[in-house]
């Protein structure tokens, strides 16, 4: 017993120490990108003259492919990504919950078709294809391409939704609220969406940083930002054509948009195996 206990005390602090290293790498990939992208743009930098495109000798981290210093894009490159993809996602919950819980609680069949059938063309086309069709007839603005976004994401919100309310619409006490006279509203915002919250919940996160990749790459192909966007996807495909005479205007806002991505994606793994422990 004694030597049990002694394995068990010894055992806890590496586990204590593996766990407090795992949140300060996880703080780090988040705060630095997320810090950069949401507080650079007000930081008071002092303009600097343009040199020479891609000069080796401009001070670090170099200059970009038209003369302008690296440091001034990657201070205003994040801002436009984050917030397009948070408000996309936004706002293909906000369309998407309402649709998938409509198509669940519904008891007409032919409602349950209508609302769910055109979701299913849209899934059948690829995301980047579907983006790049509905950008080349849209006009390129910003707000366009959270739209954009947005629409991309909401079928598989709305399927994923009613998948969760289908099984909850069918319970037992669902039948009685029906059964006792309760409003449809009670019935879908009371009883059913907050059963179904904790995988809302879950999808959000995941839905979050597949529109960052989203925006990431529509950036990339130029959709919705132009080459002489601040943007840090765009930066990287301007900039590669001088990668060996200054690096940096690739590799800090590819390295940024790597960090964001692999953080987003280990909170919401934190988070998720969390909830499925407690």
């Amino acid at each position: 017993m004694q030597s049990g206990a002694l394995e068990s005390r010894h055992s806890r602090p590496p586990d204590r120490r593996k766990s407090l290293w795992e949140r300060i790498a996880l703080t780090a990939l988040l705060a630095v990108p997320l810090g950069i992208a949401l507080v650079g743009p007000f930081l008071p930098v002092p303009a600097g003259d343009r040199t020479q495109p891609f000069d080796p000798a401009a001070p670090w981290p170099g200059t970009d492919h038209l003369g302008s210093s690296v440091l001034d894009g990657l201070l205003d490159g994040g801002w436009g990504i984050v917030v397009t993809a948070a408000a996309a996602t936004a706002i293909a919950f906000l369309v998407g919950l309402p649709i998938g819980l409509a198509a669940a609680a519904t008891r007409h069949r032919w409602l349950d078709e209508v609302l769910m059938r055109p979701f299913d063309l849209l899934l059948a086309l690829p995301s980047l294809l579907l983006m790049l069709l509905l950008a080349s007839i849209a006009p390129p603005t910003a707000w366009m391409l959270v739209l954009i976004v947005a629409l991309v994401n909401l079928p598989d919100i709305a399927r994923i939704v009613r998948a969760a309310a289908l099984e909850v619409a069918r319970r037992p006490a669902v039948e009685a609220m029906w059964l006792q006279g309760e409003s449809r509203g009670r019935i879908l915002i009371g009883y059913i969406a907050r059963s179904i919250l904790p995988t809302v919940a879950a999808d959000a996160g995941v839905r979050l940083v597949g529109a960052f990749y989203l925006v990431a790459a529509a950036s990339f192909l130029g959709v919705g930002a132009g080459p002489e966007a601040s943007d840090w996807a765009v930066m990287v495909d301007v900039n590669r054509g001088g990668i060996f005479l200054s690096p940096w205007g690739v590799v800090l806002p590819a390295a940024l948009l790597v960090a964001l991505s692999v953080g987003l994606n280990l909170l919401f793994d934190r988070l998720l195996n969390r909830k499925a422990t407690a």
